[in-house]
């Protein structure tokens, strides 16, 4: 099992990976793209340049229309104001961590589409998920192999996807005999951190 310090080191390295990811906000068929934190250049070419962009054939093609060839899907589901969807696709090392991958959360919503680049830790020593919301950073340890509920099975789903991507789309709650196999001990303490953004 991790060391505190060890968890501490894996989490302050992540930060500074985290730090220098996008968040980016999408108005399909209006091509507003706005970042929030981070150069453009951590962003897949297709998300800064053609998604949400406006076709002149068809201005208010959908969603659905722009997800990308490589895109798995982790949820989708209809309220009254329409479809939405969660998937995940190109999924990569980070150059500066070898433990570390990204990968590109794509979430749809009737009319809009938002996108955000998480970083997830593979090691067995201290898996975790680092997304944002709103404004702030929240730092997910996880348990690989241990248990999955509603309210982890999505941070698993994208650790999966992101850690070994030929596992990505299945139901994490499945595969606690391959995170055994994998050196993952299915003891871990699960937690969440939250750094607030300081407004400027």
């Amino acid at each position: 099992m991790a060391t505190h310090a060890g968890k501490q080191r894996a989490v302050l390295a992540l930060m500074a990976v985290a730090f220098r990811r996008i968040w980016c906000r999408l108005a399909v068929g209006g091509g507003l793209l706005f970042g929030l934190a981070a150069p453009l250049a951590a962003v897949p070419a297709a998300a800064q340049t053609s998604l949400g962009a406006p076709d002149p054939s068809n201005p208010h093609r959908s969603a659905t229309d722009q997800r990308p060839a490589d895109l798995v899907l982790l949820r989708e589901w209809t309220t009254m104001e329409g479809a939405f969807a969660i998937g995940v696709h190109n999924a990569k090392p980070d150059p500066r961590d070898a433990s570390a991958r990204t990968i590109v959360v794509w979430v749809e919503a009737p009319g809009d589409v938002k996108l955000a680049v998480d970083t997830l830790r593979c090691s067995p020593e201290a898996p975790m998920r680092l997304t944002r919301r709103g404004r702030d950073l929240l730092i997910k340890e996880l348990n690989p192999g241990g248990t999955i509920t509603e309210a982890n099975r999505l941070d698993h789903q994208i650790w999966w996807a992101a850690c070994f991507p030929e596992q990505a789309g299945k139901d994490p709650a499945t595969l606690q005999a391959q995170a055994r196999q994998l050196g993952y001990s299915g003891q871990l303490r699960e937690q969440m951190q939250v750094l607030p953004s300081h407004p400027r």
